[in-house]
């Protein structure tokens, strides 16, 4: 039980390294809260600094649910000391709550007053450990919503409802046999409720037309105004 632990509270902390915060004071010396949408993520940050930081930033964070499923989750030893709930082995059972502590840690900063970014780049990063092919068939759709409509949230938000109907097709109509996609399929219908949660004001502002819109994607199409 004990190095459970260990793996929760260091997921969590790998979370909440507040990439967007640290870059945004290096590269200008601001608080990036301070700034745009006042988020800490990595779609502030490129509104504000301008795309290489704002990628770097999406980069950094994916790059910790990486960290955390795939290294930290190694920190276990032994059996775990309760059931095993999931079809999975113990230790990719473990990679999942260690995976969901970092998107935690995301958003709840233990490093920045608990106020982080909205968890979607660290929970691509996490389940693309996990499900690589639907997690790139979601990073399609995102790529898609962006070109057609230009709002980051809205791509961010279908992206994440697409992953697990994603998972569904496959599995249910193409025959492709997903290992623990019983387990799966809940565990990314909660990440995708939790992104919807973390983009709640974002959705206020779609649906009443004032949100954001990206005015130029990079190497993809000419700025609009």
């Amino acid at each position: 039980m004990f190095s459970i632990i260990i793996i929760l509270i260091l997921s969590y902390l790998v979370g909440s390294i507040p990439t967007s915060i640290v870059i945004s004071k290096l590269a200008a010396g601001i608080d990036i809260r301070n700034y745009g949408s006042g988020n800490a993520g990595g779609t502030n940050v490129y509104r504000t600094l301008g795309w290489k930081y704002g990628i770097l930033v999406i980069l950094l964070d994916a790059f910790k649910g990486v960290i955390a499923v795939v290294f930290v989750a190694r920190l276990h030893f032994g059996e775990i000391p309760f059931e095993n709930p999931t079809p999975f082995d113990d230790f990719t059972f473990i990679q999942l709550l260690a995976g969901v502590c970092t998107i935690i840690g995301h958003i709840w900063t233990v490093f920045a007053g608990f106020r982080g970014g909205k968890g979607m780049a660290t929970a691509m990063g996490m389940t693309a450990s996990l499900v690589t092919i639907d997690v790139l068939i979601a990073a399609a759709v995102f790529l898609i919503m962006i070109l057609s409509f230009r709002y980051v949230s809205l791509g961010s938000i279908t992206a994440a409802i697409s992953l697990p109907i994603i998972l569904f097709i496959r599995e249910n109509f193409f025959h492709v046999h997903i290992e623990g996609y019983s387990t799966l399929i809940f565990f990314t219908i909660g990440v995708a409720l939790l992104i919807v949660y973390t983009h709640r004001l974002n959705i206020k502002r779609l649906l009443s037309g004032t949100e954001n819109r990206i005015k130029r994607i990079p190497f993809l199409s000419k700025k609009i105004s």
